[in-house]
């Protein structure tokens, strides 16, 4: 199944939508009660006893909601009719998505930026292409290649670009338990690949990493 052009499938079985949502929460809450159980929780408890169905609901609900295609946000476009022919850049989108290695969150910004070759998208489109692929397991690699082949198709052209920088907190919480690093990763198309137009995207994004060859 693929969610972008290209080879930028998220990894899904074949029959990954023949359960309802309600069937989906359902499976989820049983096992996720005998992972509880495992652990030696007490689910009698009146602070533990609705968890596995507050996590079921979440997972298929909320964080993990950019799996259902159906969710995937319209990216109607419009005439370019000011005839603006420089980038367009909108920065310190927030990302909220989670380590497909660990189930642990995901948590930066990303920056993306575009020329028109005749359409434009609503600001907000961006956004929530962003979020609707940053709403499933991840890895960033993949998320920063989805959000450029998503706005390559709705805009028709391939001068697209984005620049992710974001903390694991599989590397944040766990194992190296560093809390100060941040992962950057980048996708930069037509346009985008000339040196000069990149420098001129990180300038307007303020970021000093080189991304040259």
């Amino acid at each position: 199944m693929h969610f972008a052009s290209g080879n930028l499938e998220t990894p899904l079985k074949k029959d990954a939508f023949a359960l309802s949502n309600e069937e989906k929460i359902a499976s989820i809450q049983e096992n996720f009660r005998q992972i509880m159980d495992t652990l030696g929780l007490d689910l009698s408890d009146d602070s533990l006893a609705g968890t596995p169905k507050r996590v079921a609901k979440m997972f298929v609900n909320e964080i993990f909601g950019g799996l259902h295609p159906d969710r995937k946000p319209s990216a109607s476009t419009f005439s370019n009719k000011y005839q603006y022919g420089e980038m367009l850049v909108e920065k310190n989108i927030v990302v909220y998505s989670t380590c497909e290695h660990h189930f642990l969150p995901i948590v930066g910004r990303a920056h993306v930026a575009y020329i028109s070759k005749g359409n434009v998208i609503g600001l907000s489109k961006m956004n929530r292409i962003v979020d609707y692929y940053a709403k499933r397991p991840q890895v960033q690699e993949r998320l920063t290649k989805q959000i450029v082949a998503a706005l390559q198709d709705a805009l028709g052209t391939d001068d697209v670009a984005c620049v992710m920088d974001a903390k694991h907190l599989c590397v944040n919480s766990r194992g190296i338990r560093d809390i100060e690093s941040s992962t950057v990763t980048a996708e930069f198309g037509g346009a985008f690949k000339d040196e000069e137009k990149k420098r001129d995207f990180l300038d307007y994004i303020n970021l000093d990493t080189h991304f040259g060859a």
